[in-house]
C-alpha cells in the first residue's frame, strides 16, 4: 500500500516542491502518493507541513506518524495540542548555507567597517581607518543548534575569535570558544563586539536581548539578527542604538512580518532592515531531507531533527 503524504503549504509552494519531492521519494524506493489536499485526512500517513498552509488541527488525521516542517523554526506548531506524534524541523544544506552567507557578509561589514568607508566618499583620504585582524575581533553566537553552529563553525574558518553560546552544552569544537548556560550569559556578551542571534523563540528566549543585557556588550557593539524576533526587546535595542551604547544593528526577522511601513527599525539610521532573507528553504535540497525521514520512519528508524516538544526545538 502506498505511503500517503499530504502537501500542506501554499499551492505556490506545491508547484516548486512537487517534482523535487517526488523524486527524492523514487530515489529512495518510495511508494508515494503526494497531494496538497487531505479528501481523507484519516488516510494520510505523513503531512510535511509550512504554518502558511492554514493547517492547525490534526485531530482528524488518526494514521499520522509525523509531521515534517518546511521550516527551521517549529514554534508555531511545536505547542499544539492536537499534534500528537513525532515532529520534525527543517535543517538541510542549502537553508544552512545561507544563513552562513549571510552572517558572515553582515559581520565581514561590521568589522572591516564598510558603512563608514561608503559615508565617507567625500575626497579625504583617511589612512588611519584600518581594521583589527579578525583574529583580534570576538564574535559571539547565540544558539550552537545547526545554524548557529555553522555560523560558529564559518567565523572561526574567517579567523574570527568566535564564542558559541547555548543554552546547554554541546560537543567541544578545536575553534569554537563552547559555553553554555553553566558558563554565564553575561560572561558571553561582555567580550562580544560583534553578536549573532540564532536561538529558537521559546518562552525562555522571550525578550533575552533586554535592556539589562543590552548594557552588558562592550560599548559600540553591533548586533546581527536571522534568529527570531522574539529574542530582542525592541524598545530597549532602539534606546541602546539611540544613546550610542550599541552601534548598529542588521535585523531580517520581526515579532510582526511583513515589518509594518511605520515601524522605528525602517527608519533608524542605525538599523539595516533585511526581510527574512538570511536562510531560506531551498525545495531541492528540502525535499531530500523530508523523503529521507519518511524513509526512516518507515523503516523503524528515528526521525532526523526531531523536535524535543518540552523545550520547544
Amino acid at each position: 500500500m502506498p505511503v500517503r503524504v499530504l502537501f500542506s503549504a501554499p499551492a505556490s509552494d506545491w508547484t516548486l516542491y512537487e517534482p523535487h519531492l517526488a523524486r527524492a521519494c523514487a530515489a529512495r524506493g518510495l511508494d508515494v502518493v503526494l497531494s496538497p489536499d487531505a479528501d481523507d485526512p484519516a488516510a494520510v500517513d505523513y503531512v510535511v507541513y509550512s504554518p502558511k498552509g492554514g493547517l492547525e488541527d490534526f485531530g482528524a488525521f488518526t494514521r499520522l506518524k509525523a509531521v515534517l516542517s518546511l521550516w527551521a523554526g517549529v514554534e508555531r506548531i511545536a505547542s499544539n495540542p492536537t499534534l500528537r506524534v513525532p515532529l520534525a524541523r527543517m535543517v538541510d544544506a542549502g537553508l544552512t548555507e545561507g544563513m552562513c552567507d549571510y552572517v558572515a557578509g553582515h559581520v565581514l561589514r561590521y568589522h572591516l567597517g564598510l558603512d563608514d568607508h561608503l559615508a565617507r566618499q567625500d575626497g579625504v583620504w583617511r589612512g588611519d581607518a584600518v581594521p583589527p585582524l579578525a583574529r583580534e575581533r570576538t564574535v559571539a553566537v547565540l544558539g550552537q543548534g545547526a545554524l548557529g553552529r555553522a555560523a560558529a563553525e564559518t567565523l572561526a574558518a574567517l579567523g574570527f575569535r568566535t564564542i558559541g553560546w547555548s543554552r546547554t552544552p554541546k560537543p567541544p569544537h578545536p575553534r569554537i570558544d563552547g559555553r553554555s548556560a553553566d558558563d554565564g550569559l553575561a560572561a558571553t556578551l561582555a567580550e562580544a563586539e560583534i553578536l549573532v542571534l540564532l536561538l529558537p523563540a521559546t518562552p525562555a528566549t522571550e525578550n533575552l536581548l533586554d535592556a539589562d543585557r543590552l548594557a552588558r556588550l562592550p560599548r559600540r557593539a553591533c548586533i546581527v539578527n536571522p534568529g527570531r524576533g522574539t529574542l530582542i526587546d525592541d524598545a530597549a535595542l532602539l534606546a541602546a542604538l539611540d544613546a550610542g551604547e550599541v552601534a548598529h544593528a542588521t535585523l531580517d526577522v520581526f515579532r510582526e512580518e511583513p515589518l509594518p511601513p511605520d515601524h522605528p527599525y525602517w527608519h533608524h539610521p542605525r538599523v539595516t532592515v533585511t526581510p527574512h532573507i538570511a536562510a531560506e528553504t531551498r525545495p531541492s535540497t528540502a525535499s531530500e531531507v523530508v523523503a529521507e525521514n519518511i524513509a526512516r520512519v518507515e523503516a523503524g528508524r528515528p526521525l532526523l531533527h526531531e523536535v524535543d516538544r518540552a523545550l520547544g526545538y
